[in-house]
């Protein structure tokens, strides 16, 4: 297993070592004791989901308040996604700035995102599935969005399929209606560096 953190500190790239034979292929997703070390603390798991989306489904982007936030470990076991992390931590050095990893059944990885992180994907391929581990439990209280498509974020969405199709964006009414990342961050809705840092803290400690 290869841990790489990614552009926006505080996520991180996991790639497993596949053990194939004419049976098929075995690998070990999530590892708990690698994970701590890369990250610095355990995973606590509160939550497991699944979604399965269509081709150009865009989910996100999504995040919890902090404290306590929610952390994602998540992967996609068949079909193919791109996934994003974008920070939303205001105070942050690289607050407003993305990352992505493809997430497939091919290299199998998995992506990691720590409190106070927003998380989004695009669907390449119909019957995408996506499965997350979660620090915490669904809170509908805490959970908030920002718009996928705000220009200010940026973020260079797939216009193609996985199999050379054109892709059209499909968002949820909750995802249209979403804020911009410039009127969440006027709102007070978004997490702050220092009480991500104060949280993680307490996790380590």
């Amino acid at each position: 297993m290869q841990i790489r953190e990614l552009a926006v500190a505080g996520a991180y790239e996991i790639t497993p070592k596949q053990h194939g034979d004419p049976r098929g292929v075995f690998l070990e997703w999530f590892k708990a004791d690698p994970f701590a070390d890369a990250v610095g603390h355990r995973l606590d798991l509160q939550q497991a989901n699944a979604s399965v989306s269509a081709a150009g489904v865009l989910r996100g982007i999504h995040y919890a308040d902090v404290p306590p936030g929610q952390a994602k470990y998540v992967t996609c076991p068949q079909g193919a996604v791109l996934d994003v992390v974008v920070d939303l931590r205001t105070g942050s050095a690289t607050f407003g700035q993305w990352d992505s990893v493809l997430l497939d059944d091919v290299d199998r990885r998995a992506i990691y995102l720590g409190e106070g992180l927003g998380h989004a994907f695009m669907s390449l391929e119909d019957g995408s599935t996506v499965l997350y581990l979660c620090s915490t439990g669904y809170n509908p209280t805490a959970e908030h969005g920002i718009h996928p498509l705000d220009p200010e974020v940026g973020i260079e969405w797939p216009t193609t399929a996985r199999d050379g199709s054109p892709l059209t964006a499909q968002l949820s009414d909750k995802d249209t209606a979403a804020p911009t990342l410039a009127q969440a961050r006027e709102q007070g809705l978004l997490p702050t560096r220092d009480a991500v840092q104060a949280h993680l803290a307490s996790l380590r400690g």
